[in-house]
């Protein structure tokens, strides 16, 4: 089910952020770490090579006499290409000591360092996937008892609605046609095309693919709408077309887009549907959209108005149907085309 998806996608989310954020922690923390191992690495080097200039007991040191230096470069550590080393007078000469240590030796010790910290680092980054885990697992209870609260509610609604709906639709049917009924049965249709965007909401169902005449269903979802939005202009160009697919999935994408292009339509705007070589065309005037790219994503919507599901069931269905969608934005005329 899509609500569960959504529930997988939090706690991933939720997961994420928390280990993200503990590791930049560890991170920060073994840098600083290795950082005062290394001074006390060479604060202990230092101190053993000085030591070394008075006793001569230590094999790790090697010893070269060299000029007279400044008395500002004694007993300082210092570092080149092969060795660290120090300077120390060499008494009643006029020459210097100088007390070398191995660079690759000196390695070696910041290798030890850095492998204890990295096991200690993977040991402290298993503790915080745990951890993380259990944060998401916290965060998320009140949003997962959240979800399963709206679930059942619109199982119940769905449940309670399915029954009148169908009662109006048939009494309707039976009735003598005038205009004032087929304005109620456009209604009722209407609203049972939302009882089945609930369904589908909520329910992960596959599809029989059928042949249908495209141009009949356009055309009965039109139906439900422009005489509801008779201010805007109806632009129809359809063609016959033969699709194999599924139609009441077809009518729900449909419905979907035709009620959406109505809803955020301008005063005096207008609706184009086209049908050209098995692809449909809804266009339609609008205020603009500031995010065309988030449009499909669940509850996402730009005003306060709808729930934020309907192009997200579009979305679902074309994927589950094998249709190829494309929603842009030309001078706020937004353009979706469907090909079957």
């Amino acid at each position: 089910m899509d609500i569960k998806l959504s529930e997988k996608e939090s706690f991933i989310k939720s997961f994420s952020l928390f280990f993200i954020v503990i590791e930049i922690f560890l991170i920060f923390i073994f840098y600083n770490y290795y950082q005062i191992q290394k001074e006390h690495l060479n604060d202990r080097v230092f101190l053993e090579m000085k030591n070394y200039s008075f006793s001569f007991d230590n094999s790790d040191f090697d010893i070269e006499i060299i000029d007279r230096v400044d008395k500002n470069q004694l007993y300082e550590l210092y570092f080149d290409k092969n060795n660290l080393y120090i300077i120390t007078p060499l008494l009643d000469t006029n020459n210097s000591l100088a007390i070398l240590y191995p660079i690759s030796s000196y390695k070696n010790l910041l290798k030890e360092i850095k492998d204890k910290l990295l096991i200690q680092f993977i040991l402290l980054s298993i503790i915080s996937i745990i951890i993380s885990i259990l944060f998401a697992l916290y965060s998320l209870s009140p949003l997962q008892k959240s979800i399963k609260l709206l679930e059942e509610f619109i199982k119940d609604i769905i449940h309670d609605l399915n029954t009148p709906i169908t009662s109006i639709l048939i009494n309707l049917k039976m009735m003598k046609r005038d205009e004032e009924v087929d304005s109620i049965l456009n209604s009722a249709n209407a609203i049972s095309m939302l009882h089945k965007n609930l369904i589908n909401y909520l329910n992960d169902v596959e599809f029989e693919k059928e042949r249908f005449n495209i141009k009949k269903t356009i055309k009965e979802q039109i139906k439900l709408f422009n005489s509801l939005y008779d201010y805007l202009e109806w632009k129809i160009d359809i063609e016959d077309s033969i699709i194999y697919s599924n139609q009441n999935a077809i009518s729900r994408v449909i419905y979907n887009l035709i009620s959406n292009a109505c809803k955020y339509n301008i005063s005096n705007g207008f609706i184009e549907i086209k049908i050209r070589n098995n692809i449909l065309s809804i266009s339609n005037s609008s205020y603009g959209i500031k995010n065309p790219s988030k449009v499909f994503n669940r509850f996402y919507k730009e005003s306060s108005r709808g729930l934020g599901i309907g192009l997200h069931i579009v979305d679902k269905l074309c994927h589950k149907l094998n249709i190829k969608k494309c929603l842009r934005v030309e001078n706020k005329i937004v353009i979706v085309e469907l090909e079957f």
